[in-house]
């Protein structure tokens, strides 16, 4: 058998205040023993979620200096355009104006 005494009521319930106690002082040892442990995973966290910000800021840096460079090129074709066009307008009315010349001589 298993139990071969008689148990009463007050002996069942000191037995299990007992196993609750040990799996408690059970429960602190781990957890103590593991503190180091913790630590260490919570300051790797800290350190990996640092790196992740940095790597965030990076690339909103990136990202902030290439629409900069786009707009900046943009701008610089369109004032390339006007200078072209500007240079044909003067082209052709330099052109007009040779032709007039030669129709008058």
């Amino acid at each position: 058998m298993k139990n071969a005494r008689n148990n009463d009521f007050s002996d069942r319930r000191t037995a299990a205040a007992e196993a609750k106690s040990a799996l408690l002082n059970a429960y602190r040892a781990a957890r103590a023993a593991d503190e180091p442990a913790r630590l260490a995973r919570q300051a790797e966290r800290v350190s990996i979620a640092a790196a992740r910000e940095e790597r965030r800021l990076e690339r909103a840096e990136a990202a902030a200096r290439a629409e900069t460079e786009a707009r900046e090129a943009t701008e610089r074709d369109h004032i390339a355009r006007l200078l072209e066009d500007e240079a044909a307008r003067k082209a052709e009315r330099d052109r007009r104006y040779a032709n007039r010349k030669a129709r008058r001589a």
